[in-house]
Formats: structure tokens, sequence, C-alpha cells
């Protein structure tokens, strides 16, 4: 039997061998690891002696339970003998994988095979976890932080608000930085999060300066206790370009209040093409393009995402040659 089949042969380590600790050479790191513990990947440990991968499969796991079809590694009964297995077959799976850092040493799954005619050779190895991140997507009018501002779980820091996309907001969380690069608190924290996100469960995480959220996938966020039901379906702008056709002959003037860009229909270009009317209207803001409108409010929990809470606030002089008329 070779070295690399006897790393990975499932087998019953029976009694304690060696108490003393042994070192893992499946990555760089080259841990040191006592019986009965992991090496700092906690994808291998020291089982009786030898050096044995931890992780579970549990997508085939999940397959064998829910009565799904399974493909055999090998036949049932035999152990594998470190050779090349199905090489007919030209799918190849990721089941098995293990080494680290494939780039001093071959992964340890390495299939050649020709396919009408054309040489391919599939190489399968692990994405290493330290270097992974989830970017989380919050469908919220509401501001929760500053960007920039750090995001935690636990007390700890795993990430950032970084910046928002087109109506949500937006953070960046775990990294080499937090899951490695600070203390084992921090990425322990960073991992858990991660974890329980990608199999979608709630997370709790607060921002400093912000708010506290609850964030699950396929599930509103619950920001600062309060379960969101709607939000806006893009900034100002976007929101008139629209639906102006179905606000036409309905109402003589549409504002959308918005803490990136606010909107005013007459003025905006989506109007004038539908004929619409002036106004005379004056928002207080710093006027960008037509219709289009900056700096209207502060981030907050108010209207759209700003501080406003009465949307008249806004609202300058309005101009009767531009217009404006009484009613």
């Amino acid at each position: 039997m070779s070295e690399l089949a006897e790393r990975f042969e499932t087998h019953d380590p029976g009694e304690k061998q060696v108490a003393e600790k042994i070192r893992c050479d499946a990555c760089p790191v080259m841990c040191y690891i006592a019986d009965g513990r992991t090496g700092a990947c906690d994808r291998y440990g020291n089982v009786g002696g030898r050096i044995v991968r931890m992780d579970p499969l549990t997508i085939l796991d999940h397959a064998a339970e829910t009565g799904g079809a399974v493909v055999p590694f090998v036949a049932e009964g035999e152990a594998w003998n470190g050779e090349l297995v199905n090489t007919g077959r030209r799918f190849v799976t990721a089941i098995g994988a293990g080494t680290t850092y494939p780039d001093y040493k071959p992964a340890p799954f390495i299939v050649s095979q020709e396919v009408e005619g054309v040489d391919l050779v599939t190489v399968v190895t692990e994405g290493i976890f330290s270097y992974c991140g989830v970017k989380v997507k919050i469908d919220t009018d509401r501001h929760i932080g500053d960007e920039t501002a750090i995001v935690r779980s636990q007390g700890e820091a795993i990430g950032h608000v970084t910046t928002g996309e087109y109506g949500s907001q937006m953070l960046s969380l775990g990294g080499v930085h937090h899951l490695t690069g600070g203390s084992k608190q921090e990425g322990r924290a960073t991992c858990d999060a991660l974890l329980n996100l990608c199999n979608r469960k709630p997370v709790e995480l607060t921002i400093d300066g912000g708010a506290t959220v609850i964030v699950e996938a396929g599930k509103p966020p619950v920001i600062d206790g309060k379960i969101e039901h709607r939000m806006r379906v893009g900034c100002g702008s976007a929101t008139i370009g629209m639906f102006a056709t179905q606000w036409r002959g309905l109402v003589d003037e549409v504002v959308v209040v918005d803490d990136h860009i606010t909107g005013v229909v007459s003025e905006h270009q989506a109007g004038k093409v539908l004929g619409w009317e002036d106004t005379g209207i004056k928002i207080i803001g710093r006027r960008s393009t037509p219709g289009r409108y900056f700096k209207v409010s502060e981030p907050g929990l108010g209207w759209g995402g700003t501080t406003i809470s009465d949307p008249l606030s806004i609202l300058g002089d309005w101009n009767a040659k531009k217009g404006a008329r009484p009613g």
C-alpha cells in the first residue's frame, strides 16, 4: 500500500499507540499534533499515532441518508491501492481531496484521460477556508452603519460595512485577516458566522456606531428588533424611471426621497418623455442633473434611508414662473 493510500485509508485506529506529538506534512505549516487533537486547519488529526483526515464527507452522507444516487469510489469492501480508479469516467468530483497547499507537493488526485481526442488533466484539491469570505446583501432602506464600520459577531470583529449596491446594504465578512490574522476568539467567531450564514442559519451581527442585525438567507432581515417588510426598488431616479408611466395622470408631482439620489418626476427625463408638466417645485439639496438630487439628507432611519421624518422639510419655496399653481 502506498503512503498516499495509507493517509486516506478508512480504518479503526484501535488502541492508542503513540502519546507524543507527531508531525503532519499536509501543508507547509507542518503542525506537531498531540494524540487526540487536530492541526491548525482542523482537517487532519492525530488518531492513535497516525495522521488521519477528520472532515466527514457531508455531501455524500446526505445523499446516502436521503436515498440519493451515489457512485462508489472503489468496489465495496476493497481498499484503495493508490492507483487511478474509474479512469473511463469523465466526471471527477472533489470528494476525498486532501491537500491544503498543492504548491509544494502533488494534489492527492490527479486524473488524466482522453476525451474526443483531447488530453484532459483534472487536479482535485480543496479550498482553504482561512482564505474564504462572504458578501452579505441586506435588503433594507435603513442605514445600518457607516461604510468601513466594523461588523462584529460574539463581540469579535469579523468584517466591515462595504459600499451599498443599488438599494441594498452590503457587508463584507471573513477573509484571512479575521480568520487567521487576529486572536483565536476572532477566528472562531468569524468561522462560526460564515458557516452558519452559508448553512442558512440566523446570525446576529452588531455594527460599530450602527445597528444590530439578524440575517438569515431567504428571510427578511431583523434590524434593531424590527422585521423588514418593504424596501425601495432602487434610488429615487431609478424608481421614477420604472414607475413614471403608472403615475401619469394620477398626481401632479412625485418626489422619491432617497439617501443616495432623490428624484423629482416633473424634472426627470422619464417625466419629460411623457410630457409631464412643470410644477415649480424646489428641492433643498445638491442638484445633479434634471430631476436628480444628491445630499438631500444624511443616511438614517427615516424616509428612504435618510434622517427625514417629515418629507415636506426638503421643499423650498415654489416657483410660479416654472409652473407652480394653487391646488
